[in-house]
């Protein structure tokens, strides 16, 4: 879990510096950025502004590409979150012994419960909880 936060967190502050990179480009305007017919790289060599155009198209959409899938693993994990959240508050469910897992409003619930009161309970807290679409019980009865 905290190693799928830190993945997140980094992917974030990529996806923000490379957003300050166009939105400064941006607003650099026609005026202050001339578009040179040719430019000179690092080695020496001559760089195509339209190639270079090209490539950062290219990493632009895979960023994009990175952002949903953040934002995807970001609403799993709140989800999640709730949930245990709701267990744990609940007198009459053992959270601790459930393991709740999310994908796309998913959730399966795992673990063990002392009774089928119990096991109805965490079920109908999973299903009442907002974005979920569906729930899979892996739940046994001690």
């Amino acid at each position: 879990m905290l190693r799928t936060l830190l993945r997140i967190v980094l992917l974030l502050i990529i996806v923000a510096a490379v957003a300050a990179f166009f939105v400064g480009y941006r607003m650099a305007g026609p005026n202050e950025a001339s578009e040179p017919a040719s430019a000179v790289g690092t080695a020496g060599r001559v760089v195509d502004p339209g190639s270079a155009r090209e490539v950062g198209a290219d990493i632009g959409e895979k960023v994009a590409d990175g952002a949903n899938q953040a934002r995807r693993i970001a609403s799993n994990a709140a989800l999640t979150a709730k949930i245990k959240s709701k267990m744990a508050l609940d007198d009459t469910v053992e959270a601790a012994r459930i393991d709740v897992d999310t994908a796309e409003g998913v959730v399966t619930l795992n673990g063990t419960v002392e009774s089928p009161a119990q096991r109805e309970r965490a079920m109908q807290l999973a299903r009442e909880t907002d974005g979920v679409t569906s729930v899979i019980d892996r739940l046994t009865i001690r």
